[in-house]
């Protein structure tokens, strides 16, 4: 109620304001991603959607929808599952890259590997069994 009795005008301008934004398209969510910074420790199991890039140590398993990024500072003590893995450090454990994994100049990899598509830049390292897979991705015929 406003002053002296009449309604307030505030609730009538919110509606018409409101109105005005119905009809805007929403905007697409932006694609989540996570950071380990350079010098943070993360022990445990860390499982989700979108990009994660670790540029400190993690201790433990992950398993993303999306892609594993290990900088040149980063270090992997554990299992790695993702669609993508590339790996410009280092990597102590089993790899599963479901449809990329790209082993930089500086990155290594000590443990096993398996994904459809393998690239190994001059320098990158792999110690352990590869195994490749036919792409299982959706439009690709296996043979």
């Amino acid at each position: 109620m406003g002053l002296f009795g009449k309604p307030a005008r505030l609730d009538d301008e919110d509606v018409i304001v409101q109105e005005q934004y119905d009809d805007l398209p929403t905007l697409p969510e932006p694609p989540r991603s996570t950071v380990i910074a350079a010098g943070a420790v993360v022990t445990g199991t860390l499982q989700g959607d979108g990009i994660m890039q670790v540029e400190g140590t993690v201790e433990g398993e992950i398993v993303l929808n999306g892609a594993v990024i290990v900088a040149p500072t980063g270090l992997v003590k554990g299992p790695v599952t993702a669609d993508v893995i590339r790996l410009a450090g280092r990597i102590e454990g089993t790899v599963t890259a479901n449809e990329r994994l790209l082993l930089q100049k500086t990155g290594s990899l000590e443990g096993d590997m398996s994904t459809p598509s393998l690239e190994v830049e001059a320098g990158g390292r792999l110690n352990g069994h590869s195994t490749m897979p036919p792409s299982t991705q959706p439009g690709k015929s296996e043979n």
